[in-house]
């Protein structure tokens, strides 16, 4: 066996090298040095070794996740997963919708309020991350279900949230979530998606009917402060013009 006392850092490095040469996937590399940096971490400690040899490695870099978006069949198909019969569940066909329609982050529906919805203009004021405000197009179909939404008879009235709990009071982020999963879990999807997957879904879907990607960018609110100027160019004109052209349900 090989001394512990002789394991130095480049034998350590040597080792990190051999598993990236096997293409061995780089988060089982990471898994692996965090056993060894435990492992001399005790040893060292115990008075094994005197010098821990894995302080020096460095994690290698992840690969960003990029989610697999869902075929149109199976936005479809979660679609039909809401009973429209209850307020409730009309309420959540409409939420559906929309986030398919607009591509929103959950925090950005759930911050929704009535005055944001252009019904004539088809067109929703949103307040991103940072409190950055962007125009939003939206289907002819997501804004007649908000109009329907809207004058729903059990809808309670008065409260400036568009989308409310069942105690009249703001949709929460979680419950959306919740409600979500559900949803999932009845058309076969339960651990495929989330509701940002909607959001790569439908920027996946832009740009396979031909949306350019800085347009996508803009309607996503993605561009930092560093590349405001990218909402600047694109007139809520041109956007809408883009957008009736390429999204599948306008």
């Amino acid at each position: 066996l090989f001394p512990l006392e002789k394991v130095e850092s480049r034998t350590l490095k040597q080792y990190m090298y051999a598993l990236s040469e096997a293409s061995t996937h780089r988060r089982t590399v990471v898994r692996r040095l965090a056993t060894l940096r435990s492992f001399f971490k005790y040893a060292c400690r115990e008075g094994l070794i005197e010098k821990n040899p894995a302080e020096e490695l460095e994690n290698p870099k992840l690969e960003k996740r990029i989610p697999s978006p869902l075929t149109y069949d199976q936005v479809v198909s979660l679609f039909e997963q809401p009973d429209t019969s209850t307020y409730l569940g009309f309420r959540d066909r409409v939420i559906l919708e929309l986030f398919y329609s607009s591509g929103l982050r959950v925090s950005e529906l759930t911050g929704l309020n009535r005055d944001d919805f252009d019904a004539e203009g088809l067109l929703l004021l949103v307040r991103g991350k940072g409190k950055k405000e962007r125009i939003v197009p939206i289907t002819k179909c997501a804004r007649d279900f908000i109009v329907q939404y809207l004058h729903h008879p059990e809808r309670p009235q008065g409260e400036e949230a568009l989308f409310l709990n069942r105690f009249g009071k703001r949709l929460s982020p979680r419950s959306v979530d919740r409600k979500f999963d559900l949803y999932l879990k009845q058309s076969g999807l339960a651990g495929k998606a989330t509701p940002h997957t909607i959001r790569h879904t439908i920027a996946t879907h832009w740009l396979e009917n031909g949306m350019d990607l800085k347009t996508i960018q803009v309607l996503l609110g993605h561009s930092n402060l560093s590349t405001t100027t990218i909402y600047t160019r694109v007139s809520t004109a041109l956007k809408k013009e883009v957008y009736d052209k390429t999204h599948p349900r306008a």
